[in-house]
C-alpha cells in the first residue's frame, strides 16, 4: 500500500457490542512531525503530554509503554491507565481497624422464650449444643425456658494481606492496658489513703513514738516498708543504671582474648567490620612492627600463608589452559591439573635454559658469569669481626647453619620445637610438651606433667602383671594342656569341614543346599591355626607327598 492509503477496519455494529476501529497508519510526514514533537519534550523545548487527570506523561518512557493498544481505549487520548493497577483486579483487604467482636451483644431486654433452632443448652442463636463452651446444665434452656444466654456477635469475614496476617498486635485493643493502669493506680491510691489515715491515727495516739524507739532498739517491723515494689524497678542482672545519665550500662563478661577493634586505638588504622566481625587488614601496619611478631595480623594474612599462593597459581594456569584449549579443571580432576602444571615448570626451565646458552653461544660473555665473588676479588669486605689473640671469631661472622632445601625450624600449633625434637619408645615428638601427635596443638608443662603421669601408671601395671607372673607358674601348665586340647578339637571340626567341602564340589551347583540359615561368628584363635595348618598351598613343593 502507499503511504497516502489508509488501512482500516469497520466492524459491524452489533447491538450491546462498541463500534472498535484500528489505527489508522501514518504517513512519512506525520511520522517526521511525531519524531521532532518528541524529541523537543524530551529537551524541554516543547510542552510534555497531559492524561485525562492533568498529571504530565515523563516524555522519556518508551513508546512500548506510553502507547494505548487501540482495543483498549478508542479515544486516542495520551494515558498511562493501562499500566497502571486496574480497580476491578485488586483484592479489597480489610482496613487494619477491623477485627473480630468480642464478648455477647449488649441487650437490655432479657429473653423468657425458648426460641427455634437455638442451642439446646444455653439459649442462644449463634451457635448449637456441640459448640456451646457453657457448662452443660441439668435441665437444658430448651425445657427449662429461664436463664438464657444472650447472642455472641455476628463475625465478619476478613480478608487479610500478607502483612496482616502476621501482624502480632492485629486486633489488639489499647483500651484494655489502659484499664489495667486504671485499676492498679486505683489501688495503689486506695493503698496511699489507708496509710496516711493509719499514720494521723497513731499520731494521735501515741504509737508512732513507742514504734520509733523500738525500731532503733533493733527490731524491725515490715508494715512501716514500701509495699510497692514493682518488678520494673529491679536492674537486670549484668545491667548497672545510672539515674543521673539515664542510661543503662550493660557489663561485659571478662575474656583473655582481646578484641579485634582494641588491639590498636588509633582511628587511621586497619578498618573493623562489626557486622562480620572481620578485620582483614593488619592493625600494627602504622607502627612498624614486623607481623610475625605480633598476635594478630589481620585476617589476610591468614587467607595468604601455607599453600594458598600454590593453589592461586594451579588455579590460573588452568585457566590460562582452558584457553589454549586445554580441558583440565582444579575441582573436577585436580591430578591430571597438577601433573600437568609439574611438566609445564619442567618445560618451562628447560626452555629458560636453551635460550640462555642460545643467546651465549651467540654473543658470548660466559666468562662474565664465572666471576669469583666481590670479597675474593678485592680481598677485602665492610663485615665486622673481632678476632682473639689466638685466631678465633669472638664478634661478627659466626659459622653459617648448614640448610637443606627443605623448610626448617617451621614451628605450628603454638609448639615452641620443632617435630622430631623429642624421641621416646622409638616414637618422634614434641620436645615443648613431649606430645606424641604430629599436628597437635602444645599443652606445654602440663602436657609434660601428664606424660609423666601415664609412664608411672603404666610402671604400676608393669609391676602387678609381674606379681601375678609369679604366683601363675603353676597355672602355665594347665593352660599349655587345656589349648592342645582346644587344639585338636578345632582340627577335627577343620578335617570334617574339609570332607563336607570336597563331597559338595561332587554336588552339581543348581542342586547344592544354601547357607544362609547357618550360624555366622567369628573364628577362635584354635579354629585359626586349624585352618592354618590344614591349609593346601600349589606352590609348596612338598604339597605332592603331604596329599599322599
Amino acid at each position: 500500500l502507499c503511504d497516502n492509503h489508509v488501512s482500516h477496519v469497520n466492524l459491524a455494529p452489533v447491538e450491546g457490542v462498541m463500534d472498535l476501529e484500528e489505527p489508522k497508519k501514518m504517513t512519512r510526514e506525520d511520522w517526521r512531525k511525531k519524531k521532532e514533537l518528541e524529541e523537543q519534550r524530551k529537551l524541554g523545548n516543547a510542552p510534555a503530554e497531559v492524561d485525562e487527570e492533568g498529571k504530565d506523561i515523563n516524555p522519556h518512557i518508551p513508546q512500548y509503554i506510553a502507547s494505548v493498544p487501540w482495543y483498549i481505549d478508542p479515544s486516542k487520548r495520551p494515558t498511562l491507565k493501562h499500566q497502571r493497577p486496574q480497580a476491578e483486579k485488586q483484592y479489597n483487604f480489610s482496613a487494619i481497624g477491623e477485627w473480630y467482636k468480642r464478648g455477647v451483644q449488649d441487650v437490655s431486654i432479657s429473653l423468657t422464650k425458648f426460641r427455634k433452632g437455638a442451642c439446646e443448652n444455653c439459649g442462644a442463636m449463634t451457635h448449637k449444643k456441640k459448640d456451646c463452651l457453657e457448662r452443660p446444665r441439668k435441665v437444658g434452656a430448651k425445657f427449662s425456658g429461664t436463664e438464657i444466654a444472650q447472642d455472641e456477635h455476628q463475625q465478619i469475614q476478613l480478608s487479610l494481606d500478607y502483612d496482616g496476617k502476621r501482624d502480632r498486635w492485629n486486633g489488639y485493643d489499647p483500651d484494655e492496658h489502659m484499664r489495667i493502669v486504671e485499676e492498679y493506680s486505683k489501688v495503689d491510691l486506695a493503698k496511699r489513703t489507708l496509710k496516711a489515715q493509719r499514720l494521723q491515727e497513731e499520731l494521735a495516739t501515741g504509737k508512732l513514738v513507742d514504734q520509733t524507739v523500738s525500731t532503733q532498739g533493733g527490731q524491725h517491723n515490715s508494715e512501716d516498708e514500701d509495699e510497692d515494689k514493682y518488678a520494673d524497678d529491679i536492674d537486670m542482672p549484668g545491667q548497672n543504671f545510672d539515674s543521673k545519665r539515664r542510661i543503662t550500662v550493660r557489663n561485659l563478661r571478662i575474656r583473655e582474648d582481646i578484641a579485634k577493634y582494641l588491639r590498636n586505638l588509633d582511628p587511621n588504622s586497619a578498618y573493623y567490620d562489626p557486622k562480620t566481625r572481620a578485620m582483614r587488614e593488619n592493625p600494627y601496619s602504622n607502627t612498624g612492627k614486623n607481623p610475625e611478631e605480633v598476635g594478630y595480623a589481620g585476617d589476610n594474612f591468614a587467607r595468604y600463608t601455607g599453600d594458598t599462593i600454590s593453589m592461586a597459581q594451579t588455579q590460573l594456569f588452568a585457566w590460562e589452559a582452558y584457553e589454549r584449549g586445554t580441558d583440565v579443571h582444579l575441582q573436577a580432576d585436580p591430578t591430571k591439573l597438577e601433573l600437568l602444571h609439574q611438566s609445564y615448570k619442567v618445560k618451562k626451565e628447560d626452555f629458560k635454559g636453551q635460550q640462555k646458552e642460545s643467546i651465549l653461544e651467540k654473543y658470548g660473555g660466559q666468562q662474565h658469569l664465572e666471576v669469583p665473588p666481590r670479597e675474593l676479588l678485592l680481598a677485602q669486605t665492610e663485615d665486622y669481626v673481632e678476632y682473639s689473640r689466638h685466631g678465633a671469631v669472638i664478634k661478627g661472622q659466626e659459622k653459617a647453619i648448614a640448610r637443606s632445601k627443605y623448610e626448617e625450624d617451621v614451628l605450628i600449633n603454638n609448639h615452641t620445637c620443632i617435630w622430631g625434637s623429642y624421641w621416646k619408645d622409638g616414637i618422634w615428638g614434641y620436645k615443648c610438651c613431649h606430645s606424641l601427635v604430629k599436628q597437635s596443638y602444645c599443652t606445654g608443662e602440663a602436657g609434660k606433667k601428664t606424660t609423666l603421669h601415664q609412664e608411672k601408671i603404666k610402671e604400676k601395671k608393669k609391676k602387678n602383671k609381674k606379681h601375678k607372673k609369679k604366683g601363675g607358674d603353676s597355672s602355665d601348665e594347665e593352660d599349655d594342656s587345656k589349648k592342645k586340647e582346644k587344639l585338636k578339637k578345632a582340627l577335627d571340626a577343620e578335617e570334617y569341614r574339609l570332607k563336607q567341602v570336597a563331597e559338595m564340589m561332587q554336588v552339581d551347583e543348581r542342586k547344592r543346599p544354601y547357607h544362609s540359615l547357618k550360624e555366622v561368628r567369628e573364628p577362635t584363635e584354635e579354629e585359626m591355626e586349624a585352618f592354618r595348618m590344614k591349609r593346601s598351598r600349589p606352590d609348596d613343593p612338598m604339597a605332592s607327598f603331604l596329599s599322599q
